[in-house]
């Protein structure tokens, strides 16, 4: 025999040898395989479906955007309130003017006159 003709028999024997091996294992991998992606597919149903999942993030979602917008009108009425109070504190024109519109009253050397409407 010649050198190629053993390199070809000892390499078909170790071929035919890790062949055999692979097969005995082959139907384990297979199952070890079906059991990470089963586990897997169950952690992620898990993340998106589950008590923490999706549903539950969108539905906190719309609670931060409901509270955000309640937050921001609560802010403007915050900021109108104080701008009152500053012009309370600062001078009598802000008292004068809610006294004349909203109570009705007049300064004691002032005629008051009203005109209503087409007759």
């Amino acid at each position: 025999m010649g050198v190629n003709q053993l390199r070809r028999t000892g390499y078909r024997f170790a071929l035919g040898v890790r062949a055999v091996e692979l097969l005995q294992f082959k139907p384990l991998m297979r199952l070890v395989t079906l059991a990470l992606l089963a586990l897997l597919a169950l952690v992620n149903a898990e993340l998106w479906f589950g008590k923490g999942g999706m549903p539950r993030r969108m539905e906190l979602e719309g609670k931060l955007q409901a509270q955000k917008a309640s937050n921001d009108a609560a802010r403007a009425r915050n900021e109108q309130l104080s701008a009152e109070v500053r012009d309370l504190k600062e001078g009598l024109e802000m008292v004068e003017e809610k006294a004349r519109f909203e109570l009705g009253m007049i300064k004691p050397d002032e005629i008051l006159v009203q005109i209503s409407g087409k007759p």
